[in-house]
């Protein structure tokens, strides 16, 4: 469901149960976080990036609490961190946490509210475009270990989300980009997009119905599958890979550019599996290409120490575990033999 908020487009997450929280989204929707935090909320912590530069005005008591910058941040000690400084603020059950940021800072501020006082209401000031339609939607938190990324984690609903348009104009051009590795995945896991009764595709909308348009996608699946059981895995196209080559080229990549990448080594998989045909490879390549993201391996990557990070993927529950398209869509595909996957790395080396 949407609506619209002024010039804010409002997106509706069900989640069942008659619990559901909105998506604002547009120019300035960061001005509207008064009037979605708990009224009971006396203090607000403030989680943010020194280099994010974006400030929001809570309304009430708050404090800003910065974190690291980069992956290499985001880990427990990280949310330890935080907890403790939250701790001594004298932060309770009744107040709020906020995370300002993309979408490192929404997993890491997420995770914080999550376990301090075992769960504080949560809302994401979303800065990026990668985050705005994706990492801040759905109520996934996370931080990284050595052995994988996003291993260590919970599910925890914000109470609202802000998705502020207006601050894409501040990211640095290769982080935008990034942005559209996420759009990217969205051409394939919900192509066709009624953005106002119209059928447009993705490409053809403006900037904030695209992200619109991604929230609504999102939004669906979430309702359909909160915690991942089945259907929430086809929000992972394109990342088995690209978490893969994130950890193995100790982030080199931008998650964004990982997921490039990953989609378009996922068509090949599916092809070399019989579910997709030639054409439907050649549609992956001119949508990635079309972004100016990459779509080959990076050089001295190594395929081996790739294999063995799939099978620490959080899918993998019996084999290694792609989500894959095919003839009913994208799914979650289990079991791929090892074969396949060295064929698919060798048609997206350089």
């Amino acid at each position: 469901m949407s609506a619209g908020r002024g010039e804010l487009i409002v997106v509706e997450v069900p989640l069942g149960n008659g619990r559901n929280y909105p998506v604002l989204i547009g120019d300035g929707a960061r001005h509207e976080l008064a009037s979605v935090l708990p009224p009971s909320a006396r203090r607000v912590a403030v989680v943010t990036q020194r280099c994010i530069g974006v400030t929001v005005d809570p309304g009430r008591q708050s404090r800003v609490f910065e974190i690291g910058s980069g992956e290499g941040a985001k880990n427990l000690h990280t949310v330890e961190q935080l907890c403790s400084q939250f701790a001594r603020w004298g932060l309770n059950r009744s107040d709020a946490v906020v995370a300002v940021g993309g979408g490192m800072v929404t997993d890491v501020g997420g995770l914080a509210a999550a376990v301090y006082h075992r769960g504080l209401p949560v809302v994401h000031v979303s800065t990026t475009l990668l985050g705005q339609i994706d990492a801040a939607i759905g109520g996934k938190t996370g931080v990284n270990l050595p052995e994988g990324k996003n291993l260590v984690g919970a599910f925890h609903q914000p109470c609202a989300v802000l998705c502020d348009t207006s601050t894409l104009a501040t990211v640095p051009p290769r982080e935008l980009r990034s942005g559209l590795g996420e759009l990217a995945k969205y051409h394939f896991i919900g192509p066709e997009v009624a953005a106002s009764g119209g059928g447009e595709t993705l490409d053809a909308l403006p900037l904030q119905e695209r992200v619109a348009a991604c929230v609504r996608i999102k939004a669906a699946i979430v309702a359909s599958d909160e915690r991942e059981s089945e259907r929430r895995a086809i929000l992972n196209y394109g990342h088995t890979l690209a978490h893969a080559l994130e950890i193995e080229g100790e982030f080199d990549l931008l998650h964004g550019e990982a997921v490039a990448i990953g989609l378009v080594y996922a068509a090949e998989l599916a092809r070399l599996l019989g579910r997709i045909d030639d054409e439907r490879v050649a549609e992956h390549r001119r949508v990635v290409s079309a972004y100016d993201l990459p779509q080959v391996l990076p050089a001295g990557t190594r395929p081996e120490e790739l294999v063995a990070l799939f099978e620490r993927d959080k899918k993998s529950t019996d084999g290694v575990t792609f989500v894959l398209d095919g003839p009913r869509g994208v799914e979650p595909v289990r079991g791929v033999e090892r074969a396949a996957m060295d064929e698919a790395f060798r048609r997206i080396s350089s």
